[in-house]
């Protein structure tokens, strides 16, 4: 197989995982190998969202149902798999007194006040961030949405690449199995490249650089956390420094981009 069709099958490998897109099967799944892939399937579902949003503004619908109705497209086109990974790291992280409560409560399906709280915060934060943008015009906000959806997929590999394992089995232990520093450091080189080609092309570098910096910070701080509260990572913990890292991307996007 070339080169070129192995990164293409690294791209269908990193979708196919981190979205329900109906893509064909590949010829063996490794996490660590389609790593560096990972900001490029966020930006596919960020342009997802985008196309969304596009279609809510041509309809003339107000700022933040548009924003809603784009965060909305990119939760489906997931199944929500990020926010499953906050809800139950909030549930887990708040809710347990011990380690192993921790862990247990996070393992637990349902959905408590913490996570529901958490879950609630994350889309209206998302929304609204998405709402200002609009002020700018949809290509500006369009620009945002991929670049935060793109960025904040490495986020979701910070803990995995830094982090031992809570636990012997679970996603977080699979697919951090074989994920060495070299193929985190492709997947922040590539989630920079696309930031800041997104930056030259609608945003500015400025902001670019700042939601780079931003998301960073976002990741780092949930992945701190999880080494306090349950002494490693989990795919929950993943799932919940990519929305953490989204969030802290949306903040430093909107740094100094005022109505005025």
């Amino acid at each position: 197989m070339s080169g070129v069709a192995a990164r293409a099958e690294d791209v269908v490998d990193a979708l196919r995982f981190f979205t329900r897109l109906p893509l064909p099967a590949s010829r063996g799944f490794d996490f660590a190998r389609i790593a560096w892939a990972a900001p490029v399937a966020g930006a596919a579902v960020g342009l997802i969202g985008a196309v969304a949003l596009a279609a809510a503004a041509a309809l003339g619908l107000p700022p933040f149902v548009a924003a809603a109705l784009a965060i909305a497209a990119m939760v489906g086109v997931t199944g929500a798999l990020h926010e499953d990974g906050l809800a139950d790291v909030a549930d887990g992280f708040g809710g347990g007194a011990t380690r192993e409560r921790k862990l247990a409560i996070m393992r637990d399906s349902r959905i408590g006040s913490f996570g529901a709280a958490a879950l609630m915060l994350s889309l209206m934060l998302r929304a609204g961030a998405l709402s200002a943008a609009l002020a700018h015009g949809v290509w500006g906000a369009a620009a945002a949405l991929v670049l935060a959806a793109a960025v904040s997929r490495a986020g979701a590999l910070a803990p995995l690449a830094t982090l031992a394992p809570a636990r012997p089995d679970g996603a977080g232990a699979a697919a951090a199995k074989g994920l060495a520093p070299p193929g985190f450091a492709a997947c922040c080189g590539v989630a920079a490249a696309i930031a800041l080609g997104l930056g030259l092309a609608a945003l500015g570098l400025g902001l670019a650089l700042a939601a780079l910096v931003a998301a960073a910070l976002g990741a780092a701080a949930m992945t701190a956390l999880a080494q306090r509260q349950i002494g490693g990572q989990t795919g929950d913990v993943a799932g919940a420094a990519q929305q953490a890292a989204e969030i802290a991307a949306w903040c430093g996007l909107l740094i100094g981009w005022s109505d005025a």
